[in-house]
């Protein structure tokens, strides 16, 4: 059985007691629910990796509570200092070399020799963090491959029965992962856009690169970054991206004002905010995806949204939903 576990500081405390014995916790940080364990404990890992049905070569996001304690385990460069200054706590992930001292498990990294970590600013993941006063390693809290949770409901939905707590601190506000920027590198990379937009990041470090794929990660660099599987934050139904008008046996994914004829839609915002469209995505798709099953519709079509700011990571969740579907996925 899973415990459903209020954030109060009693709430919050048996999170943390769970953490420490191996147990796994998902909560909520400002961009999706996380399933939290004990990033130094091998065993707690594996069963992340099992809860979820994670391919073993998919990194995991270490969290910490501050950017002192995760320069613990990774070495910082002045990119990364600049960065952990402007954004953490906050929705940036950054990959650095490892630590030959870090005591978090190889089996977090996916046996590389780097780390990706953050510094979350959910009050909710700070007090967690805080309390249970180890590494948390945690990807969102969700069956792999499938659509990320947003809320404490949906966590349930994907993984009850399967580990041992969610904390329920309410809904996510950002709604999208983390951007994940590449540091241990000639040159800084964004490996997956996120609640950061890479214009903000830019202007505090300058240019960075970009456009990496999943085969050129696996050839070049190694599989650095969750999310960077080619069919990933999928629905069960198919997704048809860029939609100008519906079919009969479509549901709609509007932006701005819908298509005309949908029987079913969900608007991430009908005032074409990406911010508003960021945070309603994952619950949107997840909406649409049981409501047109029940309706026996085939597919969801996604209307376009601008490849700007937000907007960026808004499509790369899209395109990978859309994305053909893989056994080994």
């Amino acid at each position: 059985m899973t415990l459903c576990l209020p954030a109060t500081p009693d709430g919050v405390a048996a999170a943390a007691d769970l953490l420490r014995a191996g147990e796994l916790v998902a909560f909520a940080t400002e961009t999706v629910y996380g399933l939290g364990g004990d990033a130094t404990n091998g065993r707690a890992l594996a069963a992340i990796f099992a809860a979820k049905g994670r391919p073993h070569f998919n990194p995991l996001i270490c969290h910490f509570a501050d950017a002192g304690a995760a320069f613990a385990h990774v070495q910082p460069n002045p990119l990364a200092e600049k960065l952990a200054a402007a954004f953490w706590p906050g929705p940036l992930t950054i990959v650095l070399p490892r630590r030959a001292t870090s005591r978090v498990d190889m089996l977090a990294g996916a046996g590389l020799d780097t780390l990706a970590v953050r510094v979350p600013a959910h009050a909710c993941a700070q007090a967690l963090l805080c309390a249970a006063g180890v590494p948390v390693a945690a990807p969102s809290a969700n069956r792999s491959g499938a659509v990320s949770p947003t809320e404490a409901a949906h966590v349930m939905a994907d993984l009850g029965g399967r580990i041992a707590a969610v904390l329920d601190c309410g809904p996510a506000a950002i709604g999208l992962e983390s951007t994940v920027l590449d540091l241990a590198g000639e040159r800084p990379f964004l490996l997956r856009p996120g609640g950061v937009p890479i214009e903000s990041i830019e202007a505090v470090i300058g240019a960075v690169a970009r456009g990496i794929t999943r085969a050129q990660a696996e050839a070049s660099r190694g599989l650095r970054s969750p999310g960077l599987l080619e069919s990933h934050y999928a629905p069960r139904l198919p997704v048809r991206l860029d939609a100008q008008s519906i079919g009969a046996n479509e549901a709609l994914l509007a932006f701005g004002a819908p298509l005309p004829g949908a029987g079913l839609t969900w608007n991430l915002s009908a005032g074409s905010n990406l911010s508003e469209a960021a945070a309603r995505l994952f619950a949107g798709l997840r909406w649409l995806d049981e409501a047109a099953i029940a309706q026996g519709l085939a597919r969801i079509a996604a209307m376009g949204v601008p490849a700007a700011g937000l907007g960026l990571a808004i499509n790369d969740r899209l395109q990978r939903a859309a994305a053909p579907r893989k056994k080994d996925l």
